[in-house]
């Protein structure tokens, strides 16, 4: 990180670190851009945000425009509890994985790189549903420039391999590669403040470093005869420190062990809000991670909301029922929330 930056910049650049909505990363962007220090240090860097600028705004216009002249949208609006992006090489069956848990029809094929740009679908869990892209397959052969692009916007990832492929270890090694020449690592670290912004634990400073928590799925395992020696070797062989969930995208087996792994370790809270005088909705809660608070809950219900609250009633396990708090009480899983403006 170039020295003498503003407090200014560093404000930007870290709302642009923690922000998801493409839309509003490329308005810090620009602010970012506004803001820094003019001088030979910071050289390097305002070249890197102009890229990005460029990119973000190519791909926000391609998004515009969706199937039409401008082609398919590489830049995808986080919906749901998480976002969370599938990884592999080529003919890992991301993408019927993908449409088996999504139900998304997406198009699959028995030969490698069907998928060629993102293909986002909604995976149900209980009353959330986390939204799985799927992306193109990561090799050095096919390279894919806005793929770190697209991985901005990600809470996690599944890293998917095909277990019964004798060159799955030199595939998940060239897959790394690629990722590092992109700025991209993957982490077996999960947990609430797990992410794809950087931040400053990430000791390299770096605004456009991307880091995610990866969860490895070992797909295509009805090939597999001796399923848990062939696990035990490739965690092995690899070297890899991920969790790992074995599954079977053709049989199903497996797959709705996903749903509930994801729920319970990105620290999901759901809250659910009521009016005065009324039941509470229970159809579609609000979604938080661990730590989060009532301000958290207005700012999803309405920017100016957030602006205007005083204090909220809150039942739950955070609290007795209809308890006075204020803005900063943390929440529970399943707490009901009554906002008072």
């Amino acid at each position: 990180m170039p020295a003498n930056l503003s407090p200014e910049y560093k404000t930007a650049e870290a709302a642009y670190r923690s922000a998801r909505d493409p839309r509003e990363r490329l308005e810090l962007l620009r602010e970012m851009l506004r803001v820094i220090p003019k001088h030979k240090g910071t050289e390097h860097l305002q070249a890197d945000i102009k890229a990005r600028i460029k990119d973000l705004t190519g791909e926000l216009a391609s998004a515009r425009k969706g199937g039409g002249h401008g082609g398919p949208a590489l830049a995808v609006r986080p919906e749901g509890a998480a976002q969370i992006v599938l990884l592999g090489p080529p003919n890992a069956g991301k993408s019927l994985l993908h449409a088996r848990l999504t139900g998304s029809g997406a198009h699959d094929a028995p030969y490698p790189f069907t998928t060629r740009y993102p293909e986002p679908g909604m995976m149900p869990h209980e009353d959330v549903h986390f939204q799985l892209v799927d992306l193109p397959a990561v090799s050095p052969e096919h390279p894919v420039p806005w793929l770190a692009s697209a991985l901005q916007s990600a809470d996690a990832a599944l890293l998917v391999v095909d277990l019964g492929d004798a060159s799955c270890v030199e595939q998940l090694e060239s897959l790394h590669a690629v990722l590092r020449d992109k700025r991209v690592s993957l982490t077996g670290h999960w947990g609430p403040t797990a992410g794809a912004r950087a931040d400053d634990a990430s000791g390299d400073g770096d605004p456009f470093a991307v880091r995610l928590p990866a969860l490895l799925v070992a797909n295509k395992v009805e090939r597999v005869a001796d399923l848990a020696a062939e696990l035990e070797a490739f965690r092995e062989l690899a070297g890899v420190r991920y969790p790992m969930l074995a599954v079977s995208a053709a049989t199903g087996r497996g797959l709705a062990e996903i749903g509930p792994w994801l729920f319970r370790h990105l620290g999901i809270v759901r809250v659910y809000t009521k009016t005065p005088g009324h039941v509470a909705d229970r159809e579609r809660p609000f979604t938080l991670r661990v730590g989060g608070t009532v301000r958290d809950v207005a700012r999803l219900v309405h920017k100016d909301l957030e602006r205007t609250l005083r204090y909220a009633r809150v039942s739950g396990r955070s609290g007795f029922e209809g308890q006075h708090v204020g803005p900063d009480h943390a929440l529970a899983d399943g707490d009901v929330v009554e906002l008072h403006a």
